[in-house]
């Protein structure tokens, strides 16, 4: 007879791949670490197979883990779709999350889409801020969830959720990369991007100037495009019209860029929880290939 996956204990081992540990999966699905421990020994029982290799604290997916992930990912998602389709007292109510501009393009359409098709009744009201501020929001309780670029010291609490690779880019129909020194086009002094960009370029010694400063990411993008400067974006932020560039061109290579989860810790709430998973699922549906159009 064949054994059916258990949807809970999916549910906990994609948390457990999302925070790289136990201990914050159980805090993620609300229960305790022995009972979490308990899941994942009943769902390698079930499968078979060893699917987590432990190294140290985290614990690293074996080759049959990351295979079992992709598997649960989607059917926690169509669980989660299904019962929001079929349960009896629909949620409704109103729900406030913010995401920086530089990722609006992208994860918006994907998640709002998602979350309409299963909530219709909840109110989505989206704040379009830089990481800085929706972190500041997030801790004076006016936002309930907020996508931002992560850093330790600036949200110990966010939820990594996300790795992207940071590029150098240009115009592709332009050369601002060759000119001397190399005019920039990067957020405003707080932004980590660009103490990124320019302390790489002073390490290997190649002369440049901040040409253009906004917290915006359409206008930094507009300067890109007309030719103006070079500048540094997330791959899942690259647009039509712009070349990465790299250390052929003279531009070393960047730290990666981790993307958070940051949720109102002081006023949870169900709906909120809801968004948080079309979030993760969201932005885990964005493939390099889709950036990179």
């Amino acid at each position: 007879m064949t054994m059916l996956l258990d949807g809970d204990q999916l549910r906990t081992f994609v948390a457990i791949a999302e925070t790289g540990s136990f201990t914050r999966a159980a805090e993620v699905v609300h229960k305790t670490q022995s009972a979490v421990s308990m899941q994942m020994k009943r769902l390698e029982e079930r499968v078979g197979r060893p699917i987590f290799a432990r190294d140290g604290r985290s614990s690293r997916l074996t080759e049959d883990g990351e295979r079992l992930l992709d598997y649960a990912r989607r059917i926690v998602k169509l669980n989660l779709e299904a019962m929001a389709v079929f349960t009896d007292e629909a949620l409704t109510g109103h729900v406030c999350f913010g995401v920086p501009d530089d990722y609006a393009d992208r994860y918006l359409p994907e998640i709002m889409a998602r979350f309409s098709r299963t909530h219709p009744s909840v109110e989505l009201t989206v704040i379009c801020e830089p990481s800085i501020d929706l972190t500041e929001r997030i801790r004076t309780g006016t936002l309930d969830l907020a996508i931002i670029t992560y850093t330790e010291n600036a949200a110990r609490e966010a939820q990594v959720i996300r790795r992207e690779r940071l590029l150098w880019v240009g115009s592709a129909r332009h050369s601002a990369h060759l000119e001397t020194p190399v005019p920039l086009a990067l957020g405003r002094s707080t932004c980590l991007w660009r103490h990124a960009a320019m302390s790489r370029l002073s390490n290997v010694g190649r002369p440049h100037r901040v040409l253009y400063t906004s917290p915006n990411a359409g206008a930094v993008s507009a300067a890109v495009l007309a030719g103006l400067a070079v500048s540094v974006f997330p791959e899942s932020g690259l647009r039509p019209g712009m070349r990465v560039l790299g250390p052929a061109d003279g531009f070393p290579p960047l730290p990666p860029c981790d993307i958070g989860l940051l949720r109102n810790r002081h006023e949870p709430s169900v709906l909120a929880d809801a968004l948080a998973q079309h979030i993760i699922q969201g932005l885990d549906n964005v493939t390099e290939a889709d950036a990179a159009e």
